[in-house]
């Protein structure tokens, strides 16, 4: 089994007043483009990690019998928190995992897809989407990185481990780098 770690905690501070994944971006909230991609792909179980507003989330995103809900309540601590608390519905016989960005509506099934074939067919520690010689999210890992993640505090997220394993990663080439685009101002809406 592979699961994908749907980061949805934040606190949208750059978005005055608002919660920009609530935000609609091409009459959709901003959650749904990811998590109705990821529904499409190959992914066996969708964490979707809550924190900041997790009610109002809980609401409006799409529903699956794929998603299961984790509410961090130590979000003001970082993304390493929101990671951790979905690292803890994964399970250490599952293949691998994916870290997945809730605020980045150009990431398709086709992607995630390439990320979740690459951790069955190779025995690398983390799974990288590339673009010459930008990488971006969504990452995957082996879940023998797993334990690694412990060690991680405050506003550092898996990218953390992919500098300390790099030498040990699959790169999986895509078209364009428009899909590492993240949507963190009301100007990107």
């Amino acid at each position: 089994m592979i699961s994908a770690i749907l980061l949805a905690a934040g606190q949208s501070k750059r978005i005055p007043g608002e919660n920009k994944l609530i935000k609609k971006y091409k009459n959709k909230a901003l959650i749904n483009h990811i998590l109705s991609e990821l529904i499409k792909s190959k992914v066996d179980k969708i964490i979707i990690v809550l924190g900041f507003e997790y009610i109002k989330i809980k609401k409006i995103v799409l529903k699956n019998k794929k998603n299961f809900f984790v509410i961090n309540k130590n979000y003001k601590k970082g993304i390493s928190s929101s990671i951790k608390a979905g690292l803890k519905k994964v399970n250490k016989n599952d293949e691998g995992f994916l870290v997945v960005q809730s605020d980045m509506p150009f990431i398709k099934s086709s992607h995630i897809n390439k990320i979740y074939l690459s951790i069955r067919k190779t025995n690398k520690s983390i799974h990288l989407l590339k673009y010459n010689h930008k990488i971006g999210n969504p990452i995957g890992f082996n879940i023998s990185v797993l334990k690694k993640f412990s060690k991680i505090k405050g506003d550092v997220g898996a990218k953390y481990i992919v500098k300390r394993l790099k030498t040990d990663a699959n790169f999986t080439n895509v078209k364009n780098d428009k899909i590492f685009k993240d949507f963190d101002i009301p100007s990107d809406f």
